[in-house]
């Protein structure tokens, strides 16, 4: 079963838009059964909004100023420490989403994520 607990940790993702893939990180938190999340990339931190796990399926909202002001939703499975799925912005097509969770402290610091 997909818990809080069980999505916690800092995933890499990427996103293949039409215009090519961006990357960016996001920190998922258990806090005592309820999730929380940021997201860094293109030089910014924000926070997930509506972060929602529904079984395997994960949701969240996020707003954007890089590259441009965009508001971003997503739509995702996660299966152990893969993610696919897709993200939306506004009436642009579905780009594709797929991720990966960092499995060892090491690795954190890379894309700018906190030690």
């Amino acid at each position: 079963m997909t818990t809080a607990a069980t999505v916690a940790g800092i995933w890499d993702l990427t996103i293949a838009t039409p215009i090519g893939k961006i990357t960016a990180v996001i920190e998922l938190c258990d806090d005592e059964g309820v999730l929380t999340g940021t997201a860094r990339g293109a030089g910014e931190e924000v926070g997930l909004d509506g972060l929602a796990l529904t079984g395997d399926r994960l949701t969240w909202k996020q707003a954007v100023t890089r590259p441009m002001r965009l508001n971003l939703s997503f739509d995702v499975t996660v299966t152990g420490d893969t993610l696919a799925g897709a993200s939306r912005a506004g009436r642009l097509p579905a780009s594709r989403v797929s991720g990966l969770r960092r499995t060892d402290r090491a690795a954190e610091t890379v894309l700018g994520a906190r030690p």
